[in-house]
């Protein structure tokens, strides 16, 4: 009788573990996803100064990979960084399907809600997005009527001449807001006025500062720039005051739509109109027991009053608005500080000032309208 020999156990380097074979359908699936471009949609977008547009991404299929050519709605450009969106400061080099990431590398902020692709061609992205931002830019301007600005729409009001020559006239408006999110929310409840004599027209739409370029379209079409959160840069502020272009500043969604339903509705109260004062850069901060933090400052533009409100701007962004404690100049109280002197200026409730930080001073104003 033949006896058999046993079989041999197999050799370690036979075992080949179950995760590194494509026996696995989700295995399979997650190799096939991270060869994809990936495609996805942008929840939200900003511009941050010194980091510029940040956009955070969702990607749908396929991995996102840094060094990636994207076109998102009007805006391309290639992946420079990207974060995980709960740590800021975390680095990421690709990102795979269900990952929201903190992306840079675009040249403007893409609209919440856009679709974004990965292309292999940077030219390609670009003819894209010039193309639908053309597209965009004349559904924008499609079917304009009489242009009309605040004040032209009260006095036509005020003599019932709104529909003298025409249906119904339109109130243009340029929006700037610091996030996209800003735009899509004030643009939801501007939607809801309805007036039979007037439309609301939104020419422009941008996250950022207000530009020279805002001042020229608005003073080209007879709008109102509205800013949500922003402030015009130095250069927009002295062509506004040389075309006489209103720039309407707010930091409440609410006060926009009242402000707007108000004029629509001929419900006008006494308008608080702002006075701007000045501008006072903040050269050093002195910390005084007892006190708290002194802004010693040098006024640049008009002058400081006592009594008035003070917005600090930090980066380009106005971070608060607060009454004024105080205003001497060396060791006595004065009444006012005229540009191209220094002072010390006291915030009320306000300790957090920093060094480079812009104070703009103004008054606000209660002016009678007549309709």
């Amino acid at each position: 009788m033949s006896r058999s020999c046993p079989r041999a156990p197999p050799r370690a380097k036979d075992w080949i573990p179950c995760w590194k074979t494509s026996s696995s359908p989700r295995i399979a699936r997650l190799q096939i996803e991270s060869k994809r471009p990936a495609v996805g949609v942008c929840l939200e977008s900003e511009q941050q100064s010194g980091r510029g547009v940040i956009a955070k991404l969702m990607v749908k299929n396929g991995t996102l990979r840094v060094g990636d050519v994207v076109v998102c709605g009007a805006a391309f450009g290639r992946v420079k960084s990207m974060y995980d969106t709960l740590r800021l400061s975390a680095r990421v080099k690709e990102a795979g399907p269900s990952t929201p990431v903190n992306v840079t590398g675009f040249d403007q902020p893409p609209a919440a809600g856009d679709k974004f692709f990965v292309l292999a061609d940077i030219a390609q992205a670009r003819d894209i997005a010039d193309r639908r931002a053309t597209q965009t830019r004349q559904e924008s301007l499609s079917g304009l009527s009489t242009k009309i600005s605040f004040e032209e729409f009260q006095r036509r009001l005020a003599d019932g001449r709104l529909l003298e020559a025409q249906d119904a006239v339109t109130l243009n408006l340029i929006l700037r807001a610091d996030v996209r999110g800003s735009i899509e929310a004030i643009e939801k409840e501007l939607g809801k006025l309805d007036h039979p004599e007037v439309k609301i027209h939104i020419l422009h739409k941008s996250v950022g500062a207000i530009t020279a370029g805002d001042v020229m379209l608005a003073h080209a079409s007879q709008a109102v720039i509205l800013g949500f959160n922003v402030i015009p840069d130095e250069a927009a502020r002295s062509l506004a005051e040389e075309k006489q272009v209103e720039i309407r500043r707010y930091d409440i969604i609410y006060k926009v739509t009242d402000d707007i339903k108000a004029l629509l509705e001929g419900k006008l109260k006494p308008e608080e109109r702002v006075v701007e004062l000045g501008h006072a850069l903040v050269k050093k901060v002195f910390t005084i027991s007892r006190v708290g933090a002194v802004a010693g400052c040098y006024v640049v533009r008009g002058s400081i009053n006592r009594g008035c409100r003070i917005r600090v701007n930090r980066d380009g962004r106005t971070i608060g608005d607060y009454e004024m404690e105080s205003l001497r100049r060396e060791k006595d109280d004065v009444k006012e500080v005229p540009r191209g002197m220094e002072c010390g200026i006291k915030l009320a409730g306000f300790n957090d000032i920093k060094q480079d930080d812009i104070l703009e001073a103004y008054r606000i104003e209660e002016v009678a309208r007549t309709l």
